[in-house]
Order: C-alpha cells, then sequence, then structure tokens
C-alpha cells in the first residue's frame, strides 16, 4: 500500500499596475497602464512527514507566499525582472521560480484576477 499523497494550498492577494507590451493589433486597450486585484494560490504535493505529520509548513508557506505577493503589491509589476511583460501565465513562473526552492513539493500555481473572472494555473514539475 502507498502512502496516502496530500494537498495543502495557501493563497496571498495584491494589488498592482501593469501594461502589456504591444500586443498585437490595432487594441491597445492592453497596453495602457491599468491595475487590479490578484489573488495567487500556491499547492505543495506529497506524503506527510516528520513527527508532525504534514506535508509543509503551512504557515511557512503562508509568510513565503505573502512575502512575494508584498513585493508586487502596489507596485508597477512590469519593473520586476522577468515580468517585462507580467501576464498571467509570466506572474505564475514568477512565483513558482521563487517558491520551488523552499517548498519542493511544489505542485500548483494560480494567478487570478477574481473581479474580472480570469485566472491561469501552471502545474509545477
Amino acid at each position: 500500500m502507498t502512502a496516502p499523497v496530500f494537498e495543502i494550498t495557501k493563497v496571498a492577494a495584491f494589488d498592482a499596475a501593469h501594461y502589456l507590451p504591444a500586443a498585437g493589433g490595432d487594441d491597445a486597450r492592453y497596453t495602457r497602464l491599468h491595475g487590479h486585484s490578484f489573488s495567487v494560490a500556491a499547492t505543495v504535493r506529497g506524503a506527510a512527514q516528520g513527527p508532525v505529520g504534514w506535508v509543509a509548513d503551512l504557515g511557512e508557506l503562508d509568510a513565503a507566499l505573502k512575502a512575494l505577493a508584498g513585493e508586487l503589491d502596489h507596485g508597477l509589476i512590469n519593473e520586476k525582472p522577468g515580468l517585462e511583460s507580467p501576464t498571467l501565465e509570466n506572474l505564475c513562473l514568477y512565483f513558482a521560480a521563487r517558491l520551488k526552492p523552499a517548498f519542493p513539493g511544489l505542485a500548483r500555481v494560480v494567478v487570478s484576477r477574481p473581479t474580472i473572472g480570469e485566472s491561469c494555473a501552471l502545474e509545477v514539475g
């Protein structure tokens, strides 16, 4: 019998401005500076470990996720290296790259703009 596999998830929120470089076509609305409320969820997958019996420390995951979201909060996302084109896809990659070293079981990152019903999910390998 194999050990059960669990998933734990924490969520953080931030508000930030961004614009997209030339999105193509005649539609310039994406190239104008504008802002959104964002939500980011990080999921760690694995077997329960150690004497506590958890996948990872939820408090540590919460602190790491909130710290990263805080770096973007009330700023211009385009100014962050790697986010010159701050699509939802690139935001997923940004969070995953920064969380994975501390959380090797990171399995999924979801970035969303809840007020407009948009989201992107990245399955992390």
